[in-house]
């Protein structure tokens, strides 16, 4: 008789940060980065898990409710008895790009670290954390400590996220210096390497940051351009797909998600890219930032099988 065997164990992937509400004009959807991030590595097929905190409101009562619904646990998730859960009001402009303004002061800017939380970071495989995340000093000093508490083999994925003025040179470079994997924007590179006194090309700043650093591995996006990825001296460009865009909301959490399952997949440079390449590009097609994805995407993310 033929059957088939996962060789794979699930890997273990947290996002930690933002967890709120997108207020886009079609009506509210969940959101924040590391929800995102969390959402669509899930759907390829991770261990996943959101390290965040929502306010005791009704707001944060539902949005529990839709990461249950996603099939994620919640466990890594904190209920503030203070302060509300976070809100993001989201303009979409005609080209398809979002303009927000986000509320100060929310839950996840409060997050907390109890032992269940320690544990998780301990055992996961990869991790990714933001600039956004880091605005209060309470949720810097958090998400730096438990960051520093991975494997030394656990990908540590820095995903630039700048936003309004929520942000300095001080935690771009102590992110830096914690991470392994950086992803970031046509928008962000320029404000990274003016604030680290480097100068050049796209690749010649990339190149630098990775070298300064010990970076193993930068992803660059450009939007309709495309995308750049930076591993260990070898290069791989794409040049983007054409598509209808809806709103770019998550889009590049979803090419994050994609870059590091493939990176924990193994998968050669010119794979990772392609695959990372078509997910953020259906996102775009979609309106808000973790549409469902289709069987066509998720198919590369099937786990390899062996007949008995």
């Amino acid at each position: 008789m033929k059957m088939t065997r996962d060789f794979q164990m699930k890997p273990v992937v947290i996002g930690i940060g933002e967890f709120l509400w997108d207020l886009l004009p079609a009506g509210p959807r969940m959101g924040g980065a590391a929800a995102n991030f969390a959402c669509h590595i899930h759907a390829f097929g991770a261990d996943a898990h959101v390290v965040s905190r929502v306010g005791n409101d009704e707001r944060g009562t539902k949005l529990i409710r839709k990461l249950l619904g996603r099939g994620l646990p919640v466990s890594g998730i904190s209920i503030d008895p203070i302060h509300p859960t976070g809100v993001v009001r989201v303009q979409i402009l005609n080209d398809g790009e979002p303009v927000f303004t986000i509320e100060p002061d929310s839950a996840w800017d409060h997050l907390v670290a109890d032992l269940h939380v320690q544990q998780l970071f301990a055992r996961a495989d990869a991790v990714c954390f933001s600039t956004l995340a880091q605005r209060s000093a309470v949720s810097a000093d958090v998400i730096r400590g438990l960051v520093a508490l991975t494997r030394s083999s656990a990908l540590r994925i820095f995903d630039v996220n700048l936003r309004q003025h929520d942000y300095s040179a001080a935690t771009v470079e102590a992110s830096l210096e914690l991470a392994s994997v950086l992803k970031l924007n046509d928008a962000e590179l320029p404000q990274i390497a003016g604030m680290l006194g480097i100068a050049g090309s796209d690749r010649e700043c990339i190149a630098a940051l990775a070298s300064r650093f010990g970076l193993r591995c930068v992803a660059f996006t450009r939007g309709a351009a495309g995308s750049l990825i930076y591993d260990g001296g070898e290069w791989c460009e794409h040049h983007g797909l054409i598509v209808d865009v809806r709103d770019s909301i998550g889009a590049g959490d979803s090419f994050t998600a994609a870059v590091t399952m493939g990176l924990l997949n193994r998968w050669p440079l010119a794979k990772i890219s392609e695959v990372a390449t078509e997910v953020a590009a259906y996102v775009c097609s979609c309106s808000g930032a973790v549409p469902s994805l289709p069987p066509a995407i998720l198919t590369h993310y099937l786990p390899e099988t062996a007949i008995i």
